[in-house]
């Protein structure tokens, strides 16, 4: 058993410092949020992750887990330190390293000779540096420590399951013999140990989230073509990922990427690449082409509708992805708000992230079901794939809407079992656009 400490309790921190625990380690995580803090004492999760609150209270009852906004708590006495705050976008586009910084100077009061402190955080390349310099201004002359960057690799809704069996992990260090003791902390795992410098793991964090970032923005662009020429971007996809050279993964067209790391991390590794001279031209058609597809997903609603001034617009699903509450550049956010603009009304409905898009969508009516969404709609958009949504009753939805039209943005559905439903449907990529439907249209779903 370890000693372990993680500073912050966001999707990272609170998922790494339950799983070690899970792992039988004594795990004492540092938050300075008090109203976060009080939620996390009483053994509930202030994030929705399948499974997460359910791990935190076992290992909670079993005396390996405790949360404290006290450093001199959970410092001292911690062999590994994990430094998992927030590097949210700054105003130019940079990641902004203020939190980070702030727990350097920390750790640094606190702190005995001998622990590792371990970046996990998601920071520009040279970060690494940054924290040992800081760290090392504040602690006594005589504290000998060393820095491992370990970026992370969870997804949102599937955060347990990666953390217990990861692809790899990821270990840079100047000392290499710090870094052996950190793999040896994840041996239990079997997963692949690459251990590098620190700028090099820095960097792998920011190259694979703009890779897959591409991939995206790639079968986006397709899906463009693929609607303009007739062909289906599905099966296009299945010809392409049939293929080892490329594989499947991420090549599912729709309304964009969001959520808390593509966004931010594509833009970060832009802004280090112009600033360091270079000329990141892929990387600004990645962020352009996704920025598109959402703009490209309104249109679709105005070509169909018409003028969106006074209609009703129902929207399925909020959060970014399936399986997570997180509104952070989430598509629908941008899609509403551009609704919203062309003097759309909007109600929308989501399984778990309401209350958080209540706070950032206060004009959208909110409702209790999927099928409540429908009600006098004139459109229903698709912006969220949960799996709610993929048995929904469409002969009761038809009867609902005033106008039995479909828009996915997920290609969830069928066009042609749509069609024969009844449906005006368009999903992403799919072949020809139907016919837009008159201004006055009757209710044809009676």
């Amino acid at each position: 058993m370890k000693n372990i400490c993680v500073v912050g309790t966001g999707y990272v921190g609170l998922t790494t410092g339950v799983c070690f625990a899970d792992l039988g380690h004594s795990v004492t995580c540092i938050e300075i949020d008090l109203h976060k803090l009080e939620l996390l004492r009483s053994g509930k999760s202030p994030i929705f992750e399948p499974g997460l609150e359910e791990m935190q209270e076992r290992n909670m009852r079993a005396g390996r887990l405790r949360f404290t906004d006290d450093y001199a708590v959970g410092i001292p006495d911690a062999e590994f330190i994990f430094i998992t705050v927030g590097t949210p976008m700054a105003e130019d586009g940079s990641a902004d390293l203020t939190y980070v910084k702030a727990a350097a100077r920390s750790i640094g009061q606190y702190l005995r000779s001998g622990s590792i402190i371990i970046d996990k955080s998601t920071v520009p390349v040279g970060t690494g540096d940054l924290v040992e310099n800081i760290i090392a201004e504040h602690a006594g002359p005589d504290v000998k420590f060393d820095v491992v960057s370990n970026p992370e690799f969870l997804r949102e809704g599937s955060a347990l399951s990666d953390f217990f069996k990861p692809d790899r992990i990821v270990l840079g260090a100047k000392n290499r013999e710090a870094a052996q003791r950190v793999a040896a902390l994840h041996e239990t795992l079997g997963a692949p140990i690459i251990i590098t410098d620190l700028r090099t793991a820095e960097m792998i964090k920011y190259a694979s989230n703009a890779f897959l970032a591409t991939r995206i923005s790639f079968i986006n662009e397709i899906a463009q073509i693929c609607e303009r020429l007739g062909a289906d971007v599905r099966e296009v996809a299945r010809g392409m990922g049939a293929d080892k050279r490329i594989g499947p993964h991420f090549l599912e067209a729709g309304v964009g990427y969001g959520g808390s790391c593509f966004p931010k991390d594509v833009l970060a590794l832009y802004h280090m690449a112009a600033s360091a001279g270079c000329h990141p031209q892929l990387l600004q058609a990645v962020m352009d082409i996704n920025s598109d597809a959402r703009k490209r997903f309104v249109k679709k609603v105005e070509t169909v509708l018409g003028s969106l001034e006074g209609r009703l617009i129902g929207v399925l699903g909020l959060s970014f992805k399936p399986n997570t509450d997180d509104m952070r550049e989430a598509p629908s956010v941008d899609i509403i708000n551009a609704l919203l603009k062309k003097g759309a009304r909007v109600k929308a409905y989501d399984p778990v992230a309401m209350p958080r898009a209540e706070e950032i969508l206060p004009t959208v009516t909110f409702t209790a079901t999927a099928y409540d969404v429908a009600k006098d709609a004139d459109a229903l958009l698709l912006v969220t794939e949960w799996n709610e949504f993929k048995q929904l009753d469409w002969h009761r939805i038809k009867r609902y809407m005033r106008q039995p039209v479909v828009i996915d943005g997920r290609n969830l559905y069928d066009p042609r079992e749509m069609r024969n439903l009844g449906f005006i449907y368009w999903g992403v990529g799919r072949g020809e656009a139907p016919v837009p439907i008159l201004e006055e249209a009757q209710n044809v779903g009676d």
